[in-house]
C-alpha cells in the first residue's frame, strides 16, 4: 500500500485513493489524436450522445409504459402521447434518436471502410464496432415491438418465424423465443426485458471495449499515414505543437467534438420538433390485430437492406424452404462484414481514392448496392413473392442481393490481391 499523506484539498484526497490524475492522463490529456482528420471522425462521439439520449428518454417512457398486450398500445398512444405532460416530446426524442443512431452507424461504418480504418492492427476496433451494430439492431427490433401496433405485431411474427427454418431445433426455438406457440403476452414481456435491461447493459460494456480498443493502435487519419505516436507526443509536450502530428484528446480534440455535437443536436431537435413523423410508422398507430394481416409487412428503414436479402431468397431452390434460404442469407450478410479486415488482402492503409482504381470503384458500388437493397426492401411485394411467381421488381431485388455477396466475397479479395501484387511489383 502506498503512503497516504495529509491532503491539501478534496482533489488530492481522491487522487491518493483513486489515482484520478493518472486516469485523467490515460483517458484525456495524454490520449493522443492525429491532427489530420476531418469531421467524419466525430461520428463516434455523436453515437455516444445519441445513445445517452435513448437511455434518458427511455427511462422517462418506462415510467408509464405497460408491458402487457392489453395495455401496451394505450399506454404509448394515449397515456404517454396525450395525458402525460410532454410525453409526446420524450417519445419523439426516443423515436428520432433511434433512427438517427442507425444513420450515423452506417456513416461511421462506411467511413471506416473508405479510409481503411479496419486494417493494420485495428481489427479489434472493427470487430467490436460490428458487434455494436448487431446489438443496436437487436435493440432497435425489440423496441419496435413494444408499442404493440399492427406493424409491431406482424414484424415480430415474421422475424420469429424465420428461426423455425433452423434444422431440427427450429420449431422448438420459435416457441422458446415467443414463450408461447404464437406471438403473445410472454413474447412482449421477453422483448421488453431485452430492450430495457439486457441489451443496454451489453451495449454499454461493448462501447467501453470499443473505445479501449482504440487506445493501443490509435485512431487512423484521413491519409492513412503511419507514424510513431510516442515520438509525436513528445514533440507536443516539448512545445513543438506545430511540428507534432498529434493533439491531446482533452481539451483540444474534445472541443472540436463539442462543436460537432452542437451541430448534430440542432439538426436532431429540429427533426424532433418539426419532422418526427419519419420515425413513427403510421400503420403502428393501429392496434395489433392477429386476424388482419397488413398489406405490406416491412421493418424500419435501417433494417430494409437485411429484409430485402430475406425476400431475395423467397423461392425454393433444390427443395430448400424460402425461410431457410432467407435466414442463411441474413446471417451470412451480417457475419461476412466481421471478416472484412481479412477479405481485404492488401496491406495498404489509405483512403479509397488513393488506393487502386478497382478498390475505389468497389467501395462506391458497395454503397450503391446497400442503398438499392434499402429502396427495394420498402417496395410492396403485391403477393408475387408468396404465390410462386416473380416479376421484374423481384429480380432487381435479387440482383442487388447477389451483388452484395459478390462484392464482399469475390470482388474484394480479387481486387485487393491484385493491388498487393501491383505494389509489390513496383518495389
Amino acid at each position: 500500500m502506498t503512503e497516504i499523506r495529509k491532503a491539501e484539498n478534496i482533489s488530492e484526497w481522491l487522487d491518493q485513493r483513486l489515482a484520478i490524475q493518472k486516469l485523467k492522463k490515460v483517458l484525456l490529456t495524454e490520449y493522443w489524436i492525429p491532427k489530420n482528420i476531418n469531421f467524419l471522425w466525430g461520428m463516434g462521439i455523436i453515437l455516444t450522445v445519441a445513445f445517452l439520449i435513448l437511455l434518458i428518454s427511455g427511462l422517462f417512457l418506462l415510467m408509464y409504459y405497460k408491458p402487457d398486450t392489453h395495455l401496451a398500445f394505450d399506454s404509448v398512444n394515449y397515456t404517454i402521447m396525450q395525458e402525460v405532460h410532454y410525453g409526446w416530446l420524450w417519445r419523439n426524442m426516443h423515436a428520432v434518436a433511434a433512427s438517427l443512431i442507425f444513420l450515423i452507424i452506417y456513416i461511421h461504418m462506411f467511413t471506416a471502410i473508405y479510409y481503411g480504418s479496419y486494417k493494420k492492427g485495428r481489427e479489434m476496433i472493427w470487430i467490436s464496432g460490428m458487434l455494436l451494430f448487431i446489438l443496436f439492431s437487436a435493440e432497435g427490433f425489440s423496441g419496435y415491438m413494444l408499442p404493440w401496433g399492427q406493424m409491431s405485431y406482424w414484424a415480430a411474427q415474421v422475424i420469429t418465424n424465420i428461426f423455425g427454418a433452423i434444422p431440427f431445433i427450429g420449431p422448438d426455438l420459435v416457441v422458446w423465443i415467443r414463450g408461447n406457440f404464437f406471438v403473445s403476452d410472454p413474447t412482449l414481456t421477453r422483448f421488453f426485458m431485452l430492450h430495457v435491461v439486457l441489451l443496454p447493459i451489453t451495449i454499454l460494456a461493448v462501447i467501453i471495449i470499443h473505445f479501449y480498443s482504440l487506445r493501443v493502435p490509435h485512431i487512423n487519419n484521413q491519409d492513412g499515414e503511419q507514424f510513431d505516436f510516442e515520438e509525436e507526443a513528445e514533440k507536443y509536450k516539448a512545445g513543438k505543437k506545430k511540428e507534432s502530428k498529434v493533439i491531446p484528446f482533452w481539451p483540444i480534440f474534445l472541443s472540436k467534438d463539442f462543436f460537432v455535437i452542437g451541430i448534430f443536436l440542432i439538426f436532431y431537435f429540429y427533426l424532433v420538433g418539426f419532422h418526427y413523423k419519419f420515425a413513427l410508422d403510421p400503420i403502428n398507430f393501429i392496434p395489433a390485430n392477429y386476424m388482419k394481416t397488413p398489406h405490406h409487412i416491412y421493418p424500419e428503414w435501417y433494417f430494409l437492406w437485411s429484409y430485402e436479402i430475406l425476400r431475395g431468397f423467397f423461392f425454393p431452390i433444390a427443395g430448400i424452404k424460402p425461410f431457410a434460404l432467407g435466414l442463411i442469407g441474413i446471417v451470412a450478410a451480417n457475419t461476412i462484414l466481421f471478416f472484412l479486415p481479412w477479405l481485404d488482402r492488401s496491406s495498404i492503409v489509405a483512403p479509397a481514392h488513393k488506393r487502386s482504381f478497382g478498390f475505389n470503384i468497389w467501395f462506391w458500388l458497395l454503397l450503391l448496392d446497400m442503398i438499392g437493397l434499402t429502396i427495394f426492401g420498402k417496395i410492396p411485394p403485391n403477393g408475387v413473392y408468396f404465390m410462386g411467381k416473380t416479376d421484374i421488381t423481384h429480380w432487381f431485388g435479387f440482383v442487388f442481393v447477389a451483388g452484395f455477396f459478390i462484392l464482399i466475397f469475390i470482388a474484394l479479395p480479387i481486387i485487393t490481391i491484385r493491388e498487393r501484387k501491383k505494389i509489390g511489383g513496383s518495389r
